[in-house]
């Protein structure tokens, strides 16, 4: 069974260059990853601060929240 995955991100350069990195290096037979662009998804922004998100690029792993970088805080995203 594979473990889930999302990458929270806002579509600026920080977030690109991460998940181009991260992504890449995750092992997609462990991991179904789901990529959440949060300028465009602005219904998921409750989302993800209830997960305790507080900046993006983010990458949540089974629950885990791990900031990568800072790309903008969720705040500047509503």
């Amino acid at each position: 069974m594979k473990k889930g995955a999302v990458f929270y991100h806002a579509g600026c350069p920080v977030c690109v260059s991460a998940e181009e990195a991260v992504l890449g290096a995750l092992d997609r037979n462990r991991f179904e990853v789901e990529v959440v662009h949060l300028g465009t998804a602005k219904n998921r922004l409750s989302e993800a601060e209830k997960l305790g998100i507080e900046s993006v690029p983010a990458l949540v792993l089974d629950s885990q929240v791990f900031h990568i970088n800072f790309g903008a805080n969720l705040s500047d995203l509503k």
